[in-house]
This record gives C-alpha cells, sequence and structure tokens, in this order.
C-alpha cells in the first residue's frame, strides 16, 4: 500500500473515528522519549545533548546510576554524574535503555488480566528489538541501533489501539480467539476499520521521526511498492519483518491468538543462510536475562514461550479439518485431528503412549509398538506399546541391527513403510519375536532423518494388512516425529533456560527458583544453610586490558574451579556479570569458610599459573558469605548480606573471604 497525502487524511479520520481524543491531544509517548528517537540516527549526537534529555526524567536518571554504580562495572568510588555514566555505557547502550525504559514506564501496565496482556506484548517487542540489532550487525548494517528502535517500535499501534480505543485491543481479541479462520490485518480491519500498521504510521508522522523508522513501523507486513517514498527502506524493513516472525514461530508473539503474520517477500533482501541464527538467539536469551535484572520485572520464562510451539503448530493445522475426533474402524479413513490431540502434550511418556493408544483405535490393531535407536548397542528397543500387556517390562525387546534385512532393512534405509509377511521372510526377527503372522513398519522421521519404528499388527483378530494401511499410516508416523522432535526440542530449551551459556553453572533464574525451594520448607529444615556470593576482583580490567575474549576467559576458570572443588547437593550458579553465588547445605561457619578459602587460594593459584595470558593481571577473587538464622525470613535477606560481606571483603584488601552470621553485622 502507498501512502498518499489522501491516504493518509481517510486513515487520519478512521483513527479519530475508534479514539478517544484527537490524536495531537493523546499524550502516548513522553517528551523526552520522542526527542531520544529523533536522536537515534544522529551521528553527531554529543554526550552532552543525550545527558541533558535523560536528566529530565528521574526516574530514567536514576536507573542509568543504577545500572553504572552496580559490581558489574567495579568503580571504585559512587557516580552521581549523569553525564560521568553516559561515558562509562556509552553512547549506543545509555540511547538504547533510555528509550526502552520511557516506553515501558508510559505505556506498559501490570494488569495480566486483560486478553491483551501487556507484559506479553512488551516482551515480544524487547524479544523483536533485541534480534533485529543481532541480525543487523551480522549483516553489518551501519547503524544497528536505528533497528533496534524500530524493532521496538514495531507494533505500536496495537499498544495505541489497547491504551486508547474506544473498543480496545483486548476486544478485539475476545471478538477472534472465537475464530480459527483468520488473517490477523483483515479480521483488525474488519473490527477498526483501520490495522495496527495505519495506526502506527499515522502516530509515526505525528511524532516527526525519522522515515526510516516510519517505513518499519508501517511495512513490517507487507513490503511498500516501488512508487512509496519508504522503497528505499526495503533492508530496514526486512530485517525487523525477519525478527518479528522468528519471535511469533517460538511463540513469542504481540498476543496469544494462533496466527503468524505475513511477510509478503521481505525475506527475499536477507541471506537466511548466511545467518548463524543458533548463535543469535542465544545471544538474544542472554539480552532479555539482562533486560529483566535492568527493568526488576519477571518476563513470562522464555522455554514456556516456545513450547507452545508445538501447540500452534498442530492448532493451525487443524484449522484445515472439521471433522470430529472419534475412533475409525475403517484403515482407510483417518480422522487425522484425533491422532494429532495426543501430541499437545511435551512429555513422550505421555504422548507416545497416547499416540499409540489412538493409532490402535483408529486402524483397531492389537498391537502397537515404538522402537526408538539405540546406537550405543546398535539395536533398535522397544520403548513403548499398546496395550499395555503387550511386551513385559521386565526384559527389554531389542532387536540387534546387524539382525535386520530384507523389507524390514529396506524401510530403515529407504525410510518408507513396508508390509512383512511370515510367508515371505519366516525368519524377519519381529515374525519370530513378537510371534506374528503379519506386521506393518513405519519409520518415524525429521528432517528426514530415522529416529524410530512404528510398528502394529493385527496377530490376533488376524486381519490382512492392506495396501492402503501402508500408505495412511506413514502421516501419522511424521507427526509422531515432528511431537518427538518438539519434545527434544523443549527439553534441551528447558536446560538451556537454566544454564549460563558462558560458563555452564546454572544462572540466576535457577539461583532464585533453587532458594525458593529451601525457603518453602519449614524453619528447621532451613538450618545449617550458607550462601556465598563471588566477584571476581577488578574485572573491567581484564576486559579493557586484555580484551572480552579473555575476561570470557577468566569467568569460565572460576566457573570451572567452583564445579570441581563444590559437593553434590550443593549449588553453584553465575549470578551475573562476574559475580557467582554458592549454596552449601548442611555446613556451619567453620565449613562454609573452609570451602570458601579452598575456592579462593585455588583461583589464585590458578591466576599465577596464567598472569602472562592475562598481562601481568592477578586472577583473584573477594567471597561474601550469610548463615542461616530465623531472621532470615527471605532467601533475599541472606543474598543481601552475602553481597554486603563481599563488599567488606574488596574494601579490606580485596582476595579474601568475610563472613557475617547474621543481618546485625551486615548493617554495622
Amino acid at each position: 500500500m502507498t501512502y498518499t497525502s489522501m491516504d493518509n487524511a481517510a486513515l487520519i479520520k478512521a483513527a479519530q473515528s475508534i479514539l478517544t481524543d484527537d490524536i495531537k491531544h493523546l499524550q502516548i509517548m513522553p517528551e523526552a522519549a520522542l526527542k531520544l528517537l529523533k536522536l537515534v540516527n544522529d551521528d553527531n549526537v554529543s554526550i552532552e545533548k543525550l545527558s541533558r534529555v535523560i536528566a529530565t526524567e528521574p526516574v530514567l536518571t536514576a536507573k542509568i546510576l543504577k545500572q553504572i554504580n552496580s559490581a558489574a562495572y567495579a568503580l571504585p568510588g559512587k557516580t552521581t554524574s549523569i553525564k560521568h555514566a553516559v561515558t562509562m555505557l556509552g553512547l549506543s547502550t545509555v540511547r538504547q535503555l533510555a528509550i526502552t525504559q520511557l516506553f515501558y514506564d508510559k505505556l506498559i501496565q501490570r494488569d495480566t488480566t486483560k486478553s491483551f496482556n501487556l507484559l506479553f506484548f512488551w516482551k515480544h517487542c524487547l524479544y523483536v528489538a533485541s534480534l533485529s540489532k543481532r541480525i543487523a550487525i551480522a549483516l553489518n548494517y551501519p547503524d544497528p541501533d536505528l533497528i533496534y528502535t524500530g524493532g521496538l517500535l514495531h507494533d505500536i499501534g496495537k499498544l495505541v489501539l489497547e491504551n486508547y480505543g474506544r473498543v480496545t485491543y483486548s476486544d478485539f481479541i475476545d471478538v477472534i480467539n472465537n475464530n480459527k479462520h483468520f488473517f490477523i490485518e483483515a479480521e483488525e480491519r474488519r473490527f477498526f476499520g483501520i490495522t495496527h500498521t495505519e495506526i502506527g504510521h499515522i502516530f509515526c508522522l505525528e511524532w516527526q521521526l525519522p522515515p526510516s523508522m516510519t517505513a518499519i513501523v508501517t511495512y513490517h507486513h507487507n513490503p511498500p511498492d516501488r512508487a512509496s517514498p519508504y522503497a528505499n527502506f526495503k533492508t530496514e524493513i526486512a530485517i525487523v519483518a525477519l525478527a518479528n516472525y522468528i519471535a511469533w514461530v517460538q511463540g513469542i508473539g504481540s498476543a496469544t491468538y494462533v496466527s503468524h503474520p505475513s511477510q509478503g517477500d521481505l525475506f527475499e533482501l536477507i541471506d537466511i543462510d548466511a545467518l548463524n541464527l543458533d548463535a543469535l538467539l542465544q545471544q538474544v536469551d542472554q539480552d532479555m536475562r539482562s533486560t529483566e535484572e535492568f527493568y526488576d520485572i519477571k518476563l513470562q520464562d522464555l522455554t514456556t514461550l516456545r513450547a507452545s510451539v508445538v501447540k500452534a503448530t498442530i492448532n493451525l493445522r487443524q484449522i484445515n479439518t472439521d471433522k470430529p475426533c472419534v475412533p475409525n474402524p475403517t484403515p482407510n479413513k483417518i480422522s487425522s485431528s484425533c491422532l494429532t490431540t495426543p501430541h499437545h502434550s511435551l512429555d513422550p511418556n505421555e504422548f507416545i503412549p497416547q499416540t499409540l493408544e489412538a493409532i490402535h483405535d483408529e486402524f483397531s490393531f492389537d498391537h502397537s509398538i515404538l522402537f526408538t535407536i539405540d546406537p550405543k548397542h546398535r539395536c533398535l528397543m522397544a520403548s513403548h506399546w499398546w496395550p499395555k500387556s503387550t511386551l513385559s517390562t521386565q526384559q527389554p525387546l531389542m532387536i540387534g541391527i546387524n539382525n535386520i534385512s530384507g523389507l524390514l532393512l529396506r524401510c530403515l534405509r529407504e525410510k518408507i513403510a513396508v508390509i512383512i509377511n511370515a510367508t515371505v521372510e519366516p525368519d524377519s526377527p519381529l515374525i519370530q519375536q513378537l510371534k506374528t503372522t503379519e506386521f506393518i513398519a513405519a519409520p518415524v522421521l525429521h528432517d528426514n532423518h530415522l529416529t524410530s519404528l512404528l510398528y502394529a499388527d493385527y496377530s490376533l483378530s488376524k486381519h490382512p494388512i492392506h495396501e492402503q494401511l501402508r500408505l495412511d499410516i506413514m502421516p501419522i508416523a511424521a507427526e509422531l516425529g515432528f511431537a518427538m522432535f518438539n519434545a527434544k526440542q523443549y527439553r534441551q530449551e528447558k536446560k538451556r533456560a537454566q544454564i549460563d551459556h558462558l560458563t555452564q553453572l546454572f544462572n540466576k533464574q535457577m539461583i532464585h527458583e533453587f532458594l525458593t525451594e529451601i525457603f518453602q520448607k519449614d524453619k528447621p529444615q532451613r538450618t545449617n544453610i550458607a550462601v556465598g556470593f563471588l566477584d571476581i576482583d577488578n574485572f573491567k580490567l581484564f576486559n579493557d586490558t586484555c580484551g572480552h575474549q579473555m575476561g570470557d576467559e577468566a569467568l569460565k576458570i572460576v566457573a570451572d574451579i567452583l564445579r570441581s572443588l563444590t559437593r553434590p547437593g550443593d549449588f553453584i550458579g553465575r549470578y551475573g556479570g562476574e559475580e557467582f553465588l554458592f549454596v552449601l547445605k548442611n555446613t556451619d561457619q567453620a565449613g562454609a569458610y573452609r570451602y570458601a578459602e579452598r575456592i579462593r587460594v585455588e583461583i589464585e593459584r590458578r591466576g599465577k599459573i596464567m598472569s602472562q595470558r592475562f598481562q601481568g593481571l592477578q586472577l583473584t577473587i573477594s567471597i561474601g558469605i550469610s548463615l542461616y538464622s530465623q531472621q532470615y525470613g527471605h532467601y533475599t535477606d541472606m543474598i543481601e548480606v552475602a553481597d554486603q560481606a563481599m563488599y567488606q571483603a574488596k574494601k579490606t584488601g580485596r582476595n579474601k573471604v568475610v563472613i557475617l552470621p547474621n543481618l546485625a553485622l551486615a548493617n554495622s
């Protein structure tokens, strides 16, 4: 769509009819945020100019100063100068933090009861912004900050409709959630008379934002035509469109309805194969964790969001069928929705038996078995079966790969379903061990790789297996392979969400979960607990002097030593930056001190060995420890005391262990 002045006038008229006030009177963005937005593509912006804008917003100023005075920067003294903070953090970082904070403070409320969940929406915007910037950097785009801001604002029209619409975006979602068959922008136009991209376009013009940013907001679903004044910004649009699409297919959409956004031919402008998406997504996950810490908010877990991919894919697949889910005894008529219903679970021990039962009922099989491939023992091993009486649980059914031949070998090699009859292949190992005269076998694949084998027979009823059944069962095996892959991805994502990717220790989220579990127990069960805060001394010097790669090496050394010297059952994790936290069970003051001293001494020893690699810098740590007492009502009290003890260790010379047994000593 090309926006002419007449188009704009018509859009403004349409917008006025559904908004609660005149466009010019709606104070959607703080003045400081608008000034910063206009500075995004200003290469000549000065620290002085940026500092003046930030200083007009007290909450933002406090946030920036809190960030620079955190342990991550290890400043010798506390800074109260916003100009100094901007200098230390860098123009790009501060501008990004400032725009995002102002946007959040003004527009995002924490009411999660509405259909349009604004925190859910906020996570989507942050994710798209971060991924857009990462893609821009990977593609050597000259202004990643502009792309970040475009990603942050790309769905601003939805937010305007929710906060200032006579009917809200929540009202819209309530209507479309009853309809599985829809295209989002067509439904928006039918409901509001205008789309969220058109609303966004109007306000970008009202705010006099840079044309490139307006282009992203307006065209991130469909590219502008050649005659459009925004046609020169197709690269910027395509980057954000790609990030937006990746977010949606991971379940990190701006709303909970099951509909991926349209993208037109935007992806043709980006060589997706040239992007290391795995690395980019890991970087964005880390960005999101850092963002949560900065804004002091808990956003929905990424693993939980990605788990919804399975459900979304199934739901979208079922849009094409309205058949009721009923057992079908006729082999050549399949109700696919019935057979995919069990895949809503992400636990293989739940959805695989349910799928086998559904197959059993659909085709009236006597037995159905799933064999997984065991590469270690080079065999097919029965992992699940239906009915439960089919096999004994005492002795697993295993078929050696070397014993497989004939049609079954063809099934595995050529990845096709086969029907095997005892008359033709009496020596087939499955014929022999399962004492049947005929069975069907179908390969379970994902991305054309063999993962398992699906077996079924009529050994009791003696029904013949028709050729049509071989064709009918292949899509079912494919669905099962897809569900198994997503379950595996979910397990990996869950593990990844718990682990810090650099150190491979537990991350801050898991630290909180571990301590929450401890503090949910009765007070007597919390005794003999110690929490330790560990911080690398002068860590900023390692990054500044040796480079970030050697800084990462220092973090890995500390993590490896913690891992090697910590007992099973105790807990170690990376708290953030160069800070680590440990939780010791069944210990006392002397035991906690001995453990911490072993860690401190070993890191100092390893640091001396590697001092040449660290350009003469000494790798040492300061450790603060708090011991549990009944005065601690919450685990955060113990962390706070351990943190203060660690700062005492730093103030009194570094490279030492300080224990504060109680809160009174910490406050003294």
